[in-house]
């Protein structure tokens, strides 16, 4: 698809990459993402980032407004879009991820005449739970997206599973406008960690097997589904929760019910409920002997490629894109989603097989290497610019 010509002649693109999330306010995979991406593709084209919340070095920070104090948080997130926009002019293409952007991104395509490329992380159809956390402000999240997808100039989405769920929950978005590039890793910075400090800051016995969960506490990543199927796990195995943020009151409660249950039942439950650092659950993940992600729905999961770049075998969920990134029998084993059995016999079968374990979590950081790097993805990313503005 190509616009009214937006190119500088004989000049470098000038791109805006507009999020919610950039260092060093990164909770989800989406600021993850955009922080690698923004690395590789500053190389390419002339880049600002634009991103929400406190003021940064690095990024164009935006706040919403004053007089939205104690306002639903959806539409202090608009607020903060509209300060967002009104920043853009100038800018060729603009490029928003999540909803928490994607207006941003809609409006200012719409007020400059420029192309809008919006990557779709997850989709608000498919996440019916958040209205548990954002109330009626879930009707306006919403709203959001779908302007924003069913007008963009391109959609990107992190997987082929990503791709079909676009066409399902829009059916208006014509299928030439979605374009899949996929999440990535960087494999030098995610690398086995032979080290052990960080396992004896938290009480992780590196002689015990273990599986691991890394992730935030929503509805949307099964935490209560690997809590129930822990009950099942062989007696000497731990778990090592890296949960926080959760997203209600309910769900704290929930997982928080659980995990004491466990704890008494059985020995081994560590709970790590604060966000570490990067370099600390690169080392809980190397020593792993499975990573667990039972996602009830998952785009694509860049954790899945953080724990394989680690060297750790992944037992995952069956459901959006994580197939596409754990090979099956490979480089772990895909159970259906929401079923704390089919996860514990998993769990237990590599908990049996260290051996085979390893051998898996060795053929994923090679297939993570080999597949999955954040220069393949900027370059990806830079040729749907230079088409768009042709």
């Amino acid at each position: 698809m190509t616009t009214s010509g937006h190119r500088p002649p004989g000049g470098r693109l000038k791109v805006a990459l507009l999020t919610r999330e950039y260092p060093p306010e990164v909770y989800g995979g989406a600021g993850v993402h955009v922080d690698y991406l923004a690395r590789e593709l500053a190389a390419r084209v002339d880049l600002t980032v634009h991103c929400q919340g406190g003021d940064r070095p690095h990024a164009v920070a935006h706040q919403p407004w004053d007089r939205l104090a104690g306002a639903n948080p959806a539409l202090q997130v608009m607020s903060a879009d509209l300060s967002m926009t009104a920043a853009l002019a100038g800018t060729d293409l603009v490029h928003s991820h999540t909803w928490y952007a994607n207006l941003a991104g809609h409006l200012a395509g719409q007020l400059y005449g420029v192309p809008h490329v919006m990557t779709v992380h997850s989709l608000e159809p498919l996440r019916p739970w958040k209205a548990e956390q954002l109330g009626g402000g879930y009707a306006l999240s919403s709203w959001c997206e779908r302007v924003a997808v069913e007008s963009a100039t391109a959609v990107v989405a992190v997987s082929d599973g990503m791709r079909a769920d676009v066409l399902a929950a829009y059916p208006a978005v014509r299928p030439e406008r979605i374009h899949v590039i996929r999440n990535g890793i960087d494999a030098r910075e995610y690398a086995p960690d032979p080290q052990t400090h960080v396992l004896q800051r938290y009480g992780v016995d590196p002689y015990r097997p273990t599986v691991i969960f890394v992730g935030r506490i929503t509805r949307q990543k099964g935490l209560p589904v690997l809590l129930r199927a822990a009950a099942s796990l062989v007696p000497e195995a731990q778990l090592v929760l890296c949960a926080g943020q959760p997203d209600t009151t309910e769900l704290a409660a929930e997982v928080t019910g659980l995990v004491t249950s466990l704890q008494t039942a059985r020995s081994g439950v560590i709970w790590i409920p604060e966000m570490l650092p990067k370099r600390e659950v690169i080392q809980l993940l190397s020593h792993a002997t499975a990573f667990a992600i039972p996602s009830l729905y998952e785009p694509l999961g860049i954790v899945n490629l953080e724990a394989m770049a680690c060297g750790t075998a992944v037992v995952g969920s069956r459901v959006g894109g994580i197939p596409e990134v754990v090979a099956d029998g490979d480089t772990g084993l895909l159970v259906p989603a929401d079923d704390p059995a089919a996860l514990a016999a998993a769990l237990n079968s590599l908990l049996a097989e260290p051996g085979r374990a390893g051998a898996m979590g060795a053929a994923g950081r090679k297939r993570a290497l080999a597949e999955f790097s954040w220069d393949t993805i900027a370059a990806q990313t830079a040729a749907l610019y230079a088409d768009l503005t042709r």
